[in-house]
């Protein structure tokens, strides 16, 4: 992690053309030095941060008057930073009684700008609070409901709760941070007696960091799989010439432990969704082997959705992951104990993270934790069956080889899809489709849960969502669309996304035959499409071309009318669900 100086340096010199992300900065302590952290880490991350810094201890002002810069400057981001120093003020001048409502009164203030229309489509980023140990009461403060102690976990628990009402709410982690990197870290008191900052300089550039991973991931940068290296990287030894019995594992005292305790952080990221892979140089049959025999293996072969075991090189492995997961290499990790093979994937393989593992074992977890390598701006139920997803894609890719043609194949997948509006149920896979969704969508917008449940009430917009299954399995919703009536005539195409799991299988026309029905039973005699480029969406470059729609003559940007009057519907195979 590149220190504040560095940071500082970097922004002396703004490459042009980086797309641009407007962030506010509101707090109740001096915010200069992170709102220039926070600029350089977006500036690392690929983003033209344009931030405005609101005056200090003015962040109830700034939230209250409609007229304040807050809302003329009209962010996409709104980082609050309320410190547990001046929350700690503020409990030493009430009385006991006062004080036990202290927590209370903080959130419902949080929730009133949560529920403010005028920021109803804006993200906010709120700070939690690390703990300030007053020792007023020692151990005794858990105890004592008037206690800072008490008020301070009260209201970290609850702001957890709060962020689960809100959809456009996300809380930025620093009191984990704090637990992590040491309150000495965090919090330097010569700084904080000069200067008002309670965040050290060495701070800074982590809370940016963890600033710009929830950005990041809302915007749809995000890591999605893991590809893992095995001897001395899931297990300790060398499978090939160690054999079953020597490798280490096992929960018992000694260096298997931590392979052991890897493996269950493992198999935690597999069940919330990051698909998980190996690339390994070794024979497939002994390569397996521990994950079939081996009795203190968490992981099993059923957690693997791509097992790339030869002796082909690491790159070529990880080349041939992405060609059957079809995702970019900016979302994955790889994972090895080797120097030389990680340097190897990084000089070869351009965007896909390598972490620079420690020598010891016993320090890879500690390590990937403080990395936040998965920072996520949704969950849904959806995520647990990703891994089995994949698999079962492997199975499609095996039976098409056995047929002449496209078609044949297509039929005897017997695909059925069901058609609906958004919905309270399939509303969080719809807005994490939004936020994941990089190459094929053709405008890139993000949407939050709560920009799906507005969009679902509006009586101007047609809101497609689309599942797939056949006979292998469920793929579950894959595809989204979004029209805005842009005039009595014409309907505008805000989103067209779909999983590239399901590319090839007729999916486009069949959402487009569903598009055409709804827009003609509504009235409409035109639909237009835009394509906006992106550096990861140039698959959809040709896409309205190629479904039939005219380019649009005098237009800023790339768009295409399709006539629904005289629109024929388009051949495909897939079945709308009965």
């Amino acid at each position: 992690m590149k220190e504040f100086n560095e940071l500082k340096r970097m922004l002396k010199k703004m490459p042009e053309g980086l797309p641009v992300c407007k962030v506010a900065l509101v707090g109740d302590t001096a915010t200069q030095f992170l709102a220039t952290a926070i600029r350089g880490v977006g500036l690392e991350r690929g983003y033209h941060i344009h931030l405005y810094e609101a005056e200090y201890n003015q962040v109830e002002r700034q939230f209250l008057d409609p007229g304040s810069e807050l809302y003329q400057f009209d962010a996409d981001f709104i980082v609050v930073f309320q410190s547990t120093h001046k929350l700690g003020e503020k409990h030493s001048m009430l009385d006991t009684v006062q004080q036990e409502s202290l927590a209370d009164d903080r959130l419902a203030f949080i929730a009133s700008i949560c529920e403010n229309p005028a920021l109803a489509n804006k993200k906010i980023i709120y700070f939690n609070y690390p703990e300030i140990e007053d020792t007023v009461f020692g151990s005794y403060a858990n105890k004592v409901r008037s206690s800072l102690t008490y008020q301070v976990r009260k209201l970290n628990t609850a702001l957890m709760d709060l962020s689960q009402q809100y959809a456009n709410l996300f809380i930025c982690d620093i009191a984990a941070l704090q637990n992590k990197l040491g309150r000495d870290f965090l919090f330097s008191t010569n700084i904080y007696v000069s200067t008002e900052m309670v965040l050290s300089v060495d701070a800074l550039p982590h809370v940016a960091s963890r600033v710009m991973d929830i950005v990041c991931a809302i915007k749809g940068q995000f890591k999605k799989c893991l590809i893992l290296d095995l001897d001395n990287t899931v297990w300790g030894g060398v499978i090939g010439d160690d054999g079953l019995e020597g490798i280490q594992l096992g929960h018992g005292l000694g260096i298997g432990k931590a392979f052991t305790e890897f493996q269950m952080w493992v198999k935690k990221l597999k069940q919330r969704g990051i698909i998980i892979c190996v690339a390994s140089k070794n024979n497939e049959d002994t390569a397996k082997e521990p994950f079939e025999k081996h009795p203190d293996m968490v992981l099993k072969l059923d957690d693997i959705a791509v097992f790339q075991a030869n002796w082909e090189t690491k790159v070529d492995n990880i080349r041939t992951i992405q060609s059957i997961l079809n995702i970019g290499f900016d979302s994955m990790v790889f994972l090895d104990d080797n120097p030389f093979e990680r340097n190897i994937v990084r000089e070869n393989i351009p965007g896909i993270t390598v972490p620079e593992l420690p020598e010891d074992p016993g320090d890879y977890l500690e390590f990937l934790y403080s990395q936040n390598l998965f920072e996520t701006a949704s969950y849904s139920n959806a995520d647990k069956d990703r891994t089995k997803q994949y698999q079962v894609e492997a199975k499609r890719v095996s039976l098409q080889k056995t047929f002449a043609n496209e078609a044949d194949f297509l039929k005897s997948l017997d695909m059925v899809s069901t058609v609906s509006g958004f919905t309270k149920f399939n509303t969080p896979r719809v807005a994490q489709l939004s936020q994941r969704s990089n190459q094929f969508n053709l405008r890139t917008v993000r949407y939050t849960e709560a920009d799906i449940e507005a969009l679902a009430q509006d009586p101007d917009v047609i809101d497609l969502s689309f599942t797939l299954e056949d006979k292998f399995g469920d793929n579950g919703l894959i595809a989204v669309i979004i029209m805005r009536k842009q005039d009595t005539e014409t309907l505008f195409v805000d989103t067209w996304l779909m999983s590239c799991r399901v590319l090839k299988r007729g999916m486009e026309n069949f959402t487009l035959n569903t598009m055409v029905e709804r827009a003609k039973a509504a009235g409409y005699k035109r639909i237009i499409g835009e394509y906006l480029p992106t550096p990861k969406n140039k698959m959809v470059e040709q896409h309205y071309p190629d479904l039939g729609f005219q380019v649009v003559t005098g237009a800023t940007t790339a768009q295409y009318v399709l006539d629904v009057e005289t629109y024929q519907p388009k051949e495909c195979y897939i079945e709308v669900k009965k």
